[in-house]
């Protein structure tokens, strides 16, 4: 149908379903989700318009549509312990910004993690609508170890008295201590919003700690380690607990709080062929083999860190305890951006990206970012980790080596080809 309606794009998805087929995808924020969450995506939900939530939409025929909504709130709740969830959100930076919008005041004060230190954009970058909009006040890994400080986040929270406190990562390759987050928070009488959006399918499978049940709040996109459709989801507390203090006025709990600054707040009709497929990748991470998806993900990340690490690489903090790591590239004689591009050449696909107090700037930073997701989904196990770490030391030792990166290549496909995205 589509070969005949729009060559061209028919085309081009064949074109990009060839490449994501011959390359290690190392980019830990990609993955490849089941021929049913592809299904549920292309469903005839799309046609359909349901501003609102379940039982209370301002148009008519969403009975069916309810239906699909509830379910995966439900599968939502039960796979994380959480007590609410809005699946409305269309992403992880729109899900941040309904928490924002929900229980902050244009120029109230917060804590986020440094961009260059592994937070997200909307951590309080002052190119976002987090550093815009509002007031950060950024804490920082420790320079020497790289690591998160928490009585250094607790000094600063007392001295900066935020309204909320974010925690999270999107480049920091070790645990996070939420409920020491959590603990901070409460001392100092301020929200606390985790972040888990890379690491949601690692807790999902049991393989990092859940901060759900004790957390105020947590927003996770709904694809990345967690496989499943482009989106995002906010879980909270039910309760009114830190109400009195920040919104007296308001008849909403925690949760009412959450749910109006989604919709109508922030958004219109949400994209219901998208909620149905985030009930089926709910469903499929609650089966067996998940966990072990979730585990053997770690268990790839550590194989890779420490391969990269024995051909001289320089990993931040030392190696990695989640599915990604941070190279410097300093030491190695190139920047990010070359690496990246390097990397490319051989069929080996990562993402430049600062590493902490990089001197350099961050559409040039010094650093790649990696991970192992991907190669995991695809069957990957540490035997293909060593070669991967193998493949990338002769590319940046042969990097002006035609002939060598041409053998590199094909290696690279040859290794692709043992493990087929879709049968």
């Amino acid at each position: 149908m589509l070969a005949e309606s729009d060559p061209e794009i028919y085309e081009i998805i064949l074109q990009e379903k060839k490449r994501q087929e011959e390359v290690l995808e190392l980019i830990p924020s990609e993955n490849i989700v089941s021929h049913a969450v592809l299904q549920a995506m292309g469903s005839v939900l799309t046609n359909k318009y349901s501003e609102g939530y379940p039982g209370k939409r301002y148009y008519g025929g969403n009975k069916i549509v309810d239906l699909a909504e509830g379910l995966a709130i439900e599968r939502a709740k039960k796979l994380f312990g959480a007590e609410h969830v809005n699946v409305q959100p269309l992403s992880g930076s729109p899900a941040n910004q309904a928490v924002f919008f929900a229980l902050m005041n244009p120029g109230d004060k917060f804590l986020g993690l440094d961009l260059s230190c592994g937070g997200h954009l909307t951590h309080g970058s002052p190119v976002n609508f987090s550093g815009k909009i509002y007031k950060c006040a950024p804490y920082f890994v420790d320079r020497e170890t790289e690591l998160l400080d928490y009585d250094a986040i607790r000094t600063l929270a007392f001295k900066e008295n935020p309204r909320m406190i974010i925690s999270g990562l999107t480049a920091y390759p070790r645990n996070i201590d939420f409920r020491a987050f959590q603990d901070i928070a409460e001392d100092v009488g301020a929200y606390h919003m985790a972040d888990i959006s890379h690491i949601a399918g690692l807790i999902a499978g049991g393989a990092l700690e859940n901060p759900v049940p004790y957390t105020d709040v947590v927003t996770t996109t709904t694809h990345k380690t967690l496989r499943g459709p482009r989106g995002a989801i906010i879980m909270c507390k039910n309760d009114d607990r830190l109400k009195e203090k920040y919104h007296p006025d308001s008849a909403k709990d925690l949760s009412g709080l959450i749910d109006f600054a989604v919709f109508p707040g922030l958004q219109g009709g949400p994209h219901d062929h998208i909620n149905a497929a985030k009930a089926v990748a709910f469903q499929e991470a609650m089966q067996p083999d998940f966990s072990n998806y979730a585990k053997q993900i770690i268990k790839n990340a550590k194989v890779l860190a420490e391969e990269l690490m024995s051909y001289g690489f320089r990993l931040v903090s030392g190696g990695t305890d989640n599915h990604l790591m941070l190279i410097d590239m300093t030491n190695k004689g190139i920047s990010g951006k070359e690496a990246e591009t390097l990397l490319d050449e051989i069929n080996i696909t990562v993402n430049k990206n600062t590493v902490p107090f990089d001197p350099r700037k961050p559409f040039d930073p010094s650093g790649i970012r990696i991970g192992t997701p991907t190669l995991t989904t695809r069957g990957m196990e540490e035997g293909e980790m060593k070669s991967v770490a193998e493949w990338i030391d002769k590319a940046v030792k042969y990097k002006d080596n035609a002939p060598m990166k041409e053998k590199i290549r094909n290696d690279v496909i040859e290794l692709c080809r043992e493990f087929p995205i879709y049968e």
